[in-house]
């Protein structure tokens, strides 16, 4: 498991190291707050469009301050950004950035929600995203969540009026948000889902705003705020220990893969909220003035209200089960409401408050991480009551099913254990995120199951329900069953069960480049999830490949143990585009799924099943040149796919870095934000152009304008001003600006077709500035705008070369684009010839 270790240390949560997915035991104070949020029936909705979007202040204010039950809507799983701590990319970032969000509420005490929009990068405009993202579908999963989530007020992150200044994503979501505030109470819009929950008008709707968004301090200050409420968000809860923005500065700093780790604050601080819909309030620090949040809002609702006010006003911290009489009460009046909405969320809230002053302990859990349909577990089942409470343990079913039916009364602190088997149904769906589970197009994912749209992971597949008696009130609690062990080096740890193949399949290389006609060896591993499988591995690929062998049988005696089977694949004569699919068949199920397993400390650990394949290309290159040296930066692919077409990739350590140390090389590469995430390199940045002025080439992938080390003046030998420039369409024209410049003609001829099935954006952070010693390659426009010539930059350096790009690579050479393996290759290959020139590496 990755070392990512946070310590969380708050009254109302702990998140630790491997402790994700632990119980939570709640002190007295934690109890009494979830009683202030039970007496509180109101609801907000805070959207944006990508996990770290979220204002956590507010949410956390929401919540915590206010009591209102608070939800975020992202728009997005954030699949298209770059990943700081890991190798995951697209689908797999999307899943790992859900876990980061869903542990960021976990912390500030909101809820997460999503619709089925990718990420699909940089987007300059709303128009453009919507288009991508189909904006009928999107806007109708916004219209689902307010539906279901049913908001008295709304508040949106950016500002609707302002397509062209931000992110085309970020204007998109407070579009559609502005749409969906009356869509939703509208029967004849999207009336199919009507079928499933009702129409909901919310009461306001907001604009989270700031001085950032009027351009100045200066301009705020001189702006009408006749329209703007503002709150103190950095209210300090005596309960808790801890003041709002501490809590908020936790919560952010969950999304670590983002590198939003940071220090917490402290102190009094100001948020300001634009009405946009609805009526204004006139205790303008109150976002919910006028609106009836007390238990009359629901008929049925004042004798529960009366009861649960009584036990927060006289609430006892010193024994908080001297108010169980009282909760129970208010639960057998709240089964009898009619109102479905508010009956289901307070029960559950109810529920748990029960089970804390109870000091009830409920678990149900293996000592197996996973298993197959139609196998058999060893289920155990825990029960502790640590109150005088009379309480019946009277049954526990798992899904529905009952397997402990005699009635069991659990007495003062003793442990009631039981162990049983369970039998996996045949019919039981593999574990996976559910938006993964077909595939999408580019701007949506696709989901059949309407249920499962805007939540924010599958659902777990086993669930156990402990069937309990208190004083004769029959008040059922359920558990998700998990997977609990130990570890020396980490103690006590939970995962979550999950249900997998009986094997499955890998292919190592994603992306296989055949430079030649030379047929290569296809390693395929089978891993396998139970005992004594075996079966057989079958390859498909398109016309024009040919394989030694269709099928190879495999046979695997333990569970968790690998077997790797070589297959021969012979290439076209000709470029060619195809993909390699692996199928693991057994008794009769074809299984072309790879399992991916996602483990940080941060996060419960996530098993996703992917699509076992590989994209194959068929490629006529020439390359100069054979050892590269390459440092990494924020995390990428490159070296694996220059491995690919041939070169010999050697990952460079910045402190390994001497004088002469880098003259082995035949080109030195820097990954992609090097300058930005390696602060080594301000102290070994003169021998990096010091290997340039004695003949080597140096490559600089894109950095963010001025976010490196004060050290540097320029991270280039001459003058070079990065900027935000970027073309994020990736079918823009590109003009060859310097047609006969040695890096479009060797030692490939680049022409306007190798800039054919470019994937998410041309590239990012573009100079737009730079001395005379520069050359510009390319130029490109997205619509509507004046074209940059920024994109591949060369100088002369003494002897060698210096090359900066904001061109993708990243994304386009572990995509398989042919074109962009190209040009990589003629910029490796300046100055060369076909020989390498080093041979071998010395020393």
């Amino acid at each position: 498991m990755r070392r990512i270790t946070i310590f969380l240390l708050m009254g109302i949560l702990f998140i630790g190291p491997s402790f994700a997915q632990t119980p939570k035991n709640h002190s007295p104070a934690d109890i009494f707050h979830e009683i202030q949020k039970l007496n509180f029936l109101g609801t907000a909705l805070y959207i944006a469009a990508h996990p770290d979007d979220e204002n956590t202040r507010l949410i956390s204010y929401l919540s915590n301050h206010v009591h209102a039950r608070t939800g975020y809507l992202s728009l997005t799983r954030g699949d298209g950004g770059q990943n700081l701590i890991g190798p995951e990319l697209r689908e797999l970032l999307g899943v790992l950035r859900t876990q980061e969000l869903l542990a960021a509420r976990r912390v500030d005490g909101g809820e997460q929600l999503f619709t089925r929009a990718v990420d699909f990068g940089y987007s300059k405009n709303p128009k453009e995203t919507l288009e991508i993202w189909d904006k009928e579908l999107i806007l109708g999963d916004v219209v689902t969540a307010i539906r279901k989530f049913k908001p008295d007020v709304i508040v949106n992150r950016f500002d609707h009026r302002s397509p062209g200044t931000t992110h085309g994503h970020h204007t998109s979501s407070a579009m559609l948000s502005m749409e969906a505030f009356d869509l939703a109470n509208d029967p004849k819009a999207f009336s199919d889902q009507l079928e499933n929950t009702d129409t909901w008008q919310p009461k306001r709707l907001f604009f989270n705003t700031s001085w950032w968004f009027y351009g100045s301090q200066e301009k705020f200050e001189q702006a009408d705020k006749t329209k703007l409420l503002n709150v103190d968000i950095g209210t300090y809860y005596p309960i808790l220990g801890m003041s709002n923005n501490e809590i908020a500065s936790l919560a952010s700093s969950q999304h670590l893969c983002q590198g939003f780790g940071r220090l917490s604050s402290r102190g009094t601080e100001e948020e300001y909220l634009e009405l946009l819909k609805g009526d204004l309030p006139q205790n303008k620090s109150d976002l919910f003035e006028g609106i009836n949040t007390t238990w009359t809002r629901v008929a049925g609702g004042t004798e529960i209200g009366a009861i649960l006010d009584k036990v927060e006003s006289e609430f006892n911290f010193k024994d908080p089960s001297v108010h169980l009489s009282d909760l129970i009460k208010a639960y057998q009046l709240l089964q009898k409401i009619n109102d479905d909405h508010w009956r289901e969320l307070k029960s559950i809230e109810l529920k748990a408050i029960i089970e804390d002053v109870a000091g009830l302990h409920l678990e149900a859990f293996t000592t197996q991480a996973f298993s197959n349909p139609g196998e058999s577990i060893e289920l155990n089942l825990e029960a502790v009551n640590r109150s005088n409470a009379d309480i019946v343990l009277e049954s526990v079913s798992v899904n529905g099913e009952k397997l402990l039916i005699e009635s069991t009364d659990l007495k003062y602190n003793e442990l009631f254990k039981k162990q049983m088997k369970i039998t996996i149904p045949n019919t039981t769906n593999y574990t996976s995120p559910y938006w993964l589970m077909e595939k999408g197009t580019l701007g949506t994912y696709t989901v059949t199951d309407s249920e499962l749209i805007g939540k924010p992971e599958t659902p777990r597949a086993f669930k156990a329900t402990f069937n309990l008696l208190f004083d004769g009130v029959n008040i059922p609690i359920t558990k998700n069953v998990s997977y609990k062990y130990g570890r020396p080096d980490k103690g006590e740890i939970y995962q979550p069960f999950e249900i997998v193949p009986k094997a499955t399949s890998m292919l190592k290389d994603k992306v296989l480049i055949f430079s030649d006609g030379t047929p290569k060896q296809i390693p395929v591993t089978v891993k396998a999830h139970k005992d004594h499988v075996s079966g057989k591995v079958r390859l498909e690929i398109g016309d024009g490949w040919i394989l030694d062998s269709a099928t190879q049988p495999f046979s695997i005696e333990k569970k968790g143990d690998e077997q790797t089977l070589v297959f021969t694949l012979t290439p076209p004569a000709t470029e060619n585009e195809s993909y390699l699919t692996s199928i693991v068949s057994i008794d009769g199920e074809n299984i072309s799924k790879e399992l991916v397993t996602i483990a940080y400390d941060h996060i419960p650990t996530q098993t996703v099943l992917m699509p076992s394949e590989a994209k194959v290309v068929r490629l006529d290159i020439q390359k100069a040149g054979q050892h590269i040296g390459y440092i990494m930066g924020a995390g990428d692919d490159v070296p694996t796919s220059l491995e690919q077409i041939g070169y010999t990739v050697h990952i460079i350590n910045p402190t390994d870095i001497d004088e002469n140390s880098l003259d082995k090389y035949d080109a030195v590469v820097l990954g992609i934000r090097a300058y930005n995430v390696v602060d080594e390199l301000s102290f070994k940045q003169r021998y990096i152009l010091e290997y340039a002025k004695n003949g080597g080439t140096v490559i600089v992938q894109y950095n963010t304008a001025g976010r490196w080390a004060d050290q540097f003046e320029n991270i280039a030998p001459y003058d070079l001003q990065i900027s935000r420039d970027r073309v994020t369409n990736e079918n823009s024209e590109v003009k060859i600006i310097a047609q006969d410049h040695q890096l479009v003609n060797y030692p490939n001829k680049i022409s306007s077709n190798d800039f054919n099935g470019w994937v998410q954006e041309r590239g990012l952070y573009f100079p737009d500035s730079w001395s005379k010693e520069f050359t510009p390659i390319l130029e490109m426009k997205d619509e509507g705008e004046k074209a940059t010539k920024g994109s591949l930059l060369i100088a002369p350096y003494g002897e060698g070369h210096y090359i900066y790009t904001g061109l993708s690579f990243f994304r386009e050479l572990p995509a398989g684009v042919p074109g962009a393996y190209k040009l990589f290759s003629n910029m490796l290959s300046v100055g060369k010839d076909n020989l390498s020139k080093k041979e071998q590496i010395k020393g």
